[in-house]
């Protein structure tokens, strides 16, 4: 492992709340050894943006990894060709482009949809009313497998999430991932000859007419699952409670002074829903006093580098007029998220405009308390609201 110093912690309470603990190691350790996570971690914003760049040293390539083994080896755990030959052939499904002509308007529908449903009801958890369906509903028309149902689609996903995450090796959470894979894999079976005989925009399609075998596409799609459902469906939640309880925020957006993209890049850099991206290393290294070996393993920390103080004034500060020029959410390297396009008009363009315009005095239920978990992948657990259920005038 790497000489890096140690810095212990209560893995019940970062899962609870890392952000205590990555503000003591950005001050004390910013690249610092954790036993309880087996891992290297990397802290601060600006060593995290140049690194993140250096695959010859920290590869994306890993595998025996926890990704490789349980999802097959998809194109966020290559590099260089490897990498670029599968995003490249992925992108007419998420370019700007097929987002803006294709998917924005079917986004649209799927809100729609729901939210007149939803509306007369006057209580929700909005998790699992409105963030978690409109995610899925979405995502099964990128990928491709409108076969299935959004609970489906959310399961698998947190499913995946939780085992790709499982360091401490359960083994239940590994079953339960194999189960989630293998109705994946049942669901493109059944998909593939659909999307053959009438090709469309999804990644399934694209991917087969661009002739990725067979193996490759399978583990590309879950990739696709893993976090293109988590991730919306936790941004739409988190962006929805951060005005609820930031009021002078949302008069900001009423106002004109902020715009509903603002609250989504603010909200996705103040709690990073994909909170950090794993590597190897792949050759001796040294780095601010740090020697690394070969096969070790390193965590970049992003969501900790957009609470990092040398970054952003007030970081732990919900700000939607902030610069998010120096935000990593979406990473900062080659990998850099390939659905971030979707993910933006998803939840800017569609899901928070539609439920504050469709919900009227939308607000906390005082009844039960909101709960938020997790630091590899962080979001709402749950987002008990009320509302006004007659119909607008």
């Amino acid at each position: 492992m790497s000489n890096a110093p140690h810095f212990e912690i209560n893995v019940a309470a970062f899962w609870a709340d890392p952000y205590p603990a990555l503000a003591k190691m950005r001050a004390q350790a910013p690249i610092a050894f954790v036993p309880q996570l087996g891992s290297t971690i990397f802290t601060r914003r600006d060593d995290i943006f140049v690194n993140e760049k250096r695959i010859d040293v920290f590869s994306s390539h890993q595998p025996a990894g926890l990704m490789n083994r349980l999802m097959g080896h998809n194109m966020m755990r290559k590099d260089g060709d490897a990498h670029l030959a599968e995003r490249t052939a992925m992108f007419p499904a998420v370019s700007p482009r097929t987002v803006k002509e294709v998917w924005r308007k079917q986004f649209q529908a799927h809100a729609d949809r729901i939210l007149e449903d939803l509306a007369p009801r006057g209580a929700a958890d909005l998790v699992k009313a409105f963030a978690l369906p409109l995610s899925g509903e979405c995502l099964k028309d990128v990928t491709g497998l409108t076969n299935i149902s959004y609970h489906e689609m959310d399961a698998w996903s947190q499913a995946m999430i939780d085992g790709i995450a499982n360091y401490t090796g359960d083994r239940a959470v590994e079953d339960r991932c194999h189960a989630a894979t293998a109705g994946i894999d049942a669901a493109i079976d059944d998909m593939a000859p659909v999307v053959r005989k009438h090709p469309d925009h999804s990644m399934l399609s694209v991917l087969i007419a661009a002739g990725m075998a067979m193996d490759s596409i399978r583990a590309n799609i879950k990739l696709a699952i893993s976090g293109g459902q988590n991730e919306p469906r936790d941004a739409i939640s988190g962006c929805v409670w951060a005005l609820l309880t930031h009021p002078s925020e949302y008069a900001r957006v009423v106002a004109g002074e902020a715009s509903w993209l603002d609250v989504f890049e603010e909200y996705a850099r103040w709690i990073a829903p994909i909170g950090m991206s794993p590597r190897r290393v792949a050759q001796p290294f040294h780095y601010r006093g740090v020697d690394f070996e070969p096969e070790d393993r390193v965590f970049f920390m992003f969501g900790s580098a957009n609470r990092d103080e040398a970054c952003f004034s007030d970081p732990d500060v919900f700000d939607v007029g902030r610069d998010h020029a120096k935000s990593i959410a979406f990473g900062a390297g080659p990998h850099y998220c390939a659905g971030a396009f979707a993910s933006r008009a998803m939840v800017a363009d569609v899901a928070l405009p539609g439920v504050f315009a469709r919900l009227t005095d939308l607000r906390l239920d005082p009844r039960e308390p909101v709960r938020i978990g997790g630091w590899a992948f962080r979001g709402l657990l749950n987002l008990p609201v009320v509302w006004n259920s007659a119909a607008p005038n």
